[in-house]
């Protein structure tokens, strides 16, 4: 009886199989790579990021080397590491005032530094200092930390302003551009906090619907609405930005801690330390969707989208065999 040459036996099918594993990766149909930034340090992962657009720099929370590291983006290299900033971990960036506001967990301090020499021009002591943001319309640092504390600072004075009682363990926020108000996340519970930043008040707590402990937030300005990336049953919430009102979920990978709307495009960036990097389409204001699913490395969960750039940084941790982490620089595809 003949044997038909597709009937293949073990090693065929083993012969096929490694193959189809050596296989290169389909390149990304959203973002393409543009490098890779080497940085220094021990191993493990990168923290958030802030930028200076102005002067082409990017300043990384380089979380287990405690270093303030800032990337020169036109040469694309390392420039400088400002050592003892023990467990670094939020950037703020004021670009009026050349200041670099660093919020370092373990020390409890928010430093702040000459942008021009890096030199340390004050110390401030927040205790588990975390996410640090800059609103240019007034002038103010907010500095996240324990005891459920939001703290407005004056860049040029560091005098204390405003100190904001929280419902919960404050997680990311972000200040509207144009709108005197500021988004926060809290845990225990979970609870979506709305600031007014020309009084400092607390306007609205939202109960977070359809997931738990939310992490990163951003927001779409023009349709009005605010995205929450929750941990536990990772998704993205989608909320109507002015009632609170939960409108849908998108599934996404898992350990979020960056997330980003790109107007332009329509799309939200989320960088997730499962090992992804997840791209979602926005359909309209109500309707979203998984656009693609862009393999990264494991604890690689922060990133930064520069919109008037179009640029997104991500930052990876430590691989074997190298001096220190990485910053992928990424350009959003049409």
């Amino acid at each position: 009886m003949s044997r038909s040459p597709f009937r293949a036996g073990g090693p065929v099918l083993a012969c096929w199989a490694a193959l189809a594993a050596a296989a290169p990766a389909a390149e990304p149909t959203t973002l393409k790579l543009l490098q890779t930034i080497p940085l220094k340090g021990a191993p493990g992962r990168l923290d958030h990021m802030a930028i200076d657009s102005k002067g082409g720099r990017l300043f990384v929370a380089n979380l287990s080397n405690n270093s303030l590291d800032v990337v020169d983006l036109k040469a694309g290299r390392l420039v400088k590491q400002v050592p003892g900033q023990t467990k670094i971990q939020g950037i703020a960036y004021a670009p009026d005032v050349d200041r670099i506001f660093v919020g370092n967990g373990i020390a409890g301090t928010c430093n702040v530094f000459d942008g021009k020499d890096y030199a340390l021009l004050k110390s401030l002591k927040f205790p588990d200092a975390d996410n640090v943001r800059y609103n240019p319309r007034t002038h103010l640092v907010y500095v996240e930390h324990a005891e459920r504390t939001l703290t407005a600072l004056d860049a040029r004075t560091y005098e204390k302003k405003a100190e904001i009682k929280l419902p919960g363990r404050p997680q990311a926020f972000l200040l509207e551009p144009g709108r005197s108000r500021l988004y926060l996340n809290a845990l225990g519970p979970s609870v979506v906090v709305v600031i007014d930043t020309d009084k400092n008040e607390v306007l609205h707590r939202w109960p977070l619907k359809l997931a738990d402990r939310g992490y990163p937030v951003a927001l779409d300005a023009a349709n009005r609405r605010l995205f929450v990336a929750a941990r536990e049953k990772p998704v993205i919430v989608v909320l109507n930005a002015d009632s609170g009102e939960a409108i849908t979920a998108v599934p996404i990978p898992a350990d979020v801690d960056d997330l980003f709307h790109d107007a332009k495009r329509k799309r939200l960036y989320a960088s997730c330390g499962e090992g992804t990097l997840a791209v979602v389409r926005q359909r309209d204001a109500d309707h979203y969707e998984m656009l693609e699913k862009i393999p990264t490395l494991k604890l690689a969960r922060t990133c930064f989208f520069d919109p008037a750039a179009d640029r997104l940084y991500l930052g990876l941790p430590r691989q074997e065999g190298k001096e220190g982490p990485e910053i992928q620089v990424y350009q959003p595809l049409p």
